[in-house]
């Protein structure tokens, strides 16, 4: 993904899953969060939310790990990017309670709002008075 190159990311990641199946308690979210994020990168969100989801179905392993609310906000700018904008305000909604107690100036906060304000603004009709 660095390289500009999410074809071959998701190429590497995808060869990866088979070692996720020996090792899951190794590799289990972390991997699926990895490949989600690459998903959403390449403008593939109903594979990325798809990643997101198998994390979240997970809540035992991610209850400690920054990947499970991050994934809820990812899972939330996915549906944004397939204009599912009824599962996006959830998934936003759920990420923003977790952390309501957070430092209102953490970026990625701060930035998760700004989104979900946004997709909560009315559309514009074009009609002027």
């Amino acid at each position: 993904m660095q390289q500009g190159r999410p074809q071959s990311a998701i190429e590497a990641l995808d060869r990866s899953v088979a070692g996720d199946g020996k090792f899951p308690n190794m590799c289990g979210p972390k991997l699926g969060y990895f490949r989600g994020e690459t998903y959403l990168k390449a403008g593939q969100p109903g594979q990325a939310a798809a990643q997101f989801r198998k994390v979240l179905d997970q809540p035992g392993v991610v209850l400690n790990s920054i990947d499970g609310p991050l994934a809820r906000l990812n899972l939330a700018r996915a549906y944004a990017m397939m204009g599912d904008n009824e599962n996006a305000r959830k998934s936003y909604q759920d990420f923003l309670t977790l952390w309501k107690d957070a430092d209102p100036d953490i970026p990625i906060y701060k930035q998760a709002k700004a989104e979900y304000k946004k997709l909560n603004k009315p559309p514009a009709t074009g009609h002027r008075l």
